[in-house]
Order: C-alpha cells, then structure tokens, then sequence
C-alpha cells in the first residue's frame, strides 16, 4: 500500500474497486484549514471522471502497470488478437478497451497495451493518426479548396469520416483515432 503523496499525475489506482488513472493531483492547504490533496481521476471502463479528497498520509491501492507494444493482427468477434512484437505471444484484447479509436484501425498497426500485474489488460492506445485509403466519396471537382466544407467519405476500415470536397475515391487520408478527424491527404 502507498500513501497518496506517492501518487502522481499517470499512477493507476484502484478506487472503490475500479481500476482509475490520475489525471490531476494538487496538493493544497487553505487558510487555518488542515491540509488536503485534490485528485481528478479517469475511470478506465467507463471514462468517467472522477474527483476525490484525499488526506495526507492516507493509503491507497497503487497498481503495477506494465506497458507493452503489440502488433494487431485481426478482428475475432467482440476481441482484437494482437501479436507481441518480442515474444510473439498473442492475446485476445477486448475491442472496449479502445473505445471508438477501434473502427479506424487496420490489420498490422501498433497498439500501446497497459497490463496489470502483467496478465490483465486494462489499457489500449492506438497510434495517434493512421493513414487509410478512400473507398467511397462523392467526386470532388478542381478548385474546392477555398472553403472548408466537409463531405463525408468511407475508408477502407468501414468507418465514415468527413474530409474536405477535394479528397476523391482512392486518396490516401491521415485520420486522427481520437477523434476521427481528417488531418491531411497523403501521397
């Protein structure tokens, strides 16, 4: 067990028996008042913050997390099977773990998977951005490019993003996994 003034900003912990990440860590001592640290968590199942009171010196459950690169291999039902780059151990990853980031994912792409007690994953993080070819957009014509108006557009994953009116069936777009939005055209 540790005391929350060994905590710090990226520690998972478990709090009222989920496992939650520290977002936000103050430590502050108002006026004639004792002393206190104010703590905002992530939940990790569910996304919700979370926000705490913690006395100084009080105990919490700190987790071992051990973080992981792995290859995605394919989809299999509700799970992702991911290959370990090292190894070449695979595992079953639960498609929930990386929320809507999944539908703009292909096969051989790079996952950043956290474990706990090096058996449990709790975390997924897909790359930042990923680069997927057009299959299907309304055909764009020479010089839209003044304004920014978006259309939407399908890609070779099956999700649907909204890219500018010049992108044209078979471009190359690099798509933010955060939020689904179109970056750039590639080449």
């Amino acid at each position: 067990m540790a005391t929350v003034s060994d905590l710090s900003k990226g520690n998972f912990i478990r709090y009222n028996g989920e496992v939650v990440k520290v977002e936000e860590l103050q430590h502050r001592t108002p006026g004639n008042l004792r002393a206190f640290y104010q703590v905002k968590m992530r939940n990790i199942r569910s996304g919700k913050i979370v926000e705490n009171r913690f006395r100084p010196g009080e105990s919490v459950d700190l987790l071992r997390v051990e973080t992981k690169e792995y290859q995605y291999l394919y989809e299999e039902g509700d799970s992702l099977v991911c290959m370990d780059n090292e190894t070449f151990e695979q595992i079953y990853l639960d498609k929930a773990l990386l929320g809507d980031s999944f539908k703009y994912l292909k096969e051989a792409v790079t996952l950043v998977i956290a474990f706990e007690n090096g058996t449990d994953p709790i975390i997924a993080e897909p790359p930042p951005h990923v680069v997927l070819n057009v299959t299907y957009t309304e055909p764009g014509l020479s010089g839209d490019t003044a304004t920014r108006t978006l259309k939407p557009a399908t890609v070779e994953t099956g999700a649907e993003v909204r890219v500018p009116l010049f992108i044209n069936t078979g471009d190359n777009v690099k798509i933010n996994t955060a939020n689904g939005e179109y970056l750039e055209r590639v080449k």
